[in-house]
């Protein structure tokens, strides 16, 4: 297929690329900057130098290209500002949808989080709703992805994945990433929150598989939901960091998620079924 990957220099989308290229697929990136175009180029992929807040002229680009399906991993949080990737969410995906759409693109796959959904007993499924009535700054993360979702949603046949916590190279859970550096410090406190990871490879090994799985949303998580008590300290260890501080603290909605409609309807089988191998062979020095 023709294929479009917005967000294509990004940690899933680098990744993402050449997966799709191996398969067969003749793959548009699309970037923000000339220098990574190169990469993608590199890579065997045609560059598209964009603005996601240019309607214009994504919509131009994609008349002219016309692809047969656009995958949507945009992200803004290289500078840890959760402000602006939340415009991109609602802003961007907007205008990536529209554009699509002008071209009479059908299908469309896009990156959303798992840990966005109403308090409950238990890892949430695909059926519980968002979390519309958090306080802030957490609803202002939720509004966000309801309005990437909904956008999607517009689409003929949309596909939502909800990824779990990515950790492994590039990540902020990477040995030289942020977390890592906070958790060395001491700084980042052993809840009860439950937090469902995903390795960053398995994250894109399920957007190649998504091609083709039906439409709805999927949460992309691995097996085995953890509170920050369980492995936070595991996670120091393996750095060779001091033990955490520890509250009894359980943030509002944070209960992981299931991945049993991904293993059981559509047989997605991730490399790292737990975080518990995943930390281990990621972070060796």
């Amino acid at each position: 297929m023709k294929i479009v990957v917005a967000g294509a220099t990004g940690i899933i989308g680098r990744r993402l690329v050449p997966l799709l290229i191996a398969a067969g697929h003749e793959v548009y990136g699309t970037t923000r900057t000339a220098e990574k175009g190169q990469a993608l180029q590199q890579a065997g992929a045609s560059p598209l130098v964009i603005d996601m807040y240019d309607r214009e002229g994504l919509s131009k680009v994609m008349r002219e290209i016309q692809p047969e399906m656009v995958i949507h991993q945009l992200t803004d949080l290289s500078s840890f500002d959760y402000a602006a990737n939340v415009r991109l969410r609602k802003e961007g995906t907007r205008n990536l949808v529209d554009a699509a759409k002008g071209a009479g693109v059908r299908r469309m796959i896009a990156q959303s989080i798992s840990w966005v959904t109403a308090p409950g007993e238990g890892p949430a499924d695909e059926n519980v709703p968002l979390d519309l009535e958090a306080p802030l700054p957490r609803l202002r993360t939720i509004e966000g992805v309801q309005a990437l979702e909904s956008a999607v949603a517009e689409m003929e046949q949309p596909l939502v994945l909800r990824y779990g916590l990515l950790y492994g190279p590039d990540t902020w859970y990477a040995r030289d990433g942020v977390i890592a550096e906070q958790v060395r410090r001491g700084e980042v406190v052993a809840s009860k929150e439950v937090t469902s990871f995903l390795h960053i490879d398995d994250a894109a090994r399920a957007a190649l598989l998504a091609l083709d799985w039906p439409q709805g949303i999927v949460n992309i998580v691995d097996d085995e939901p953890a509170t920050g008590k369980v492995w936070l300290p595991i996670y120091a260890a393996v750095l060779g960091a001091p033990e955490p501080p520890t509250s009894d603290e359980k943030p509002r909605g944070m209960r992981g998620a299931s991945n049993a409609k991904a293993r059981q309807q559509l047989r997605w089988q991730p490399e790292y079924p737990s975080w518990r191998e995943g930390f281990a062979r990621s972070l060796q020095s």
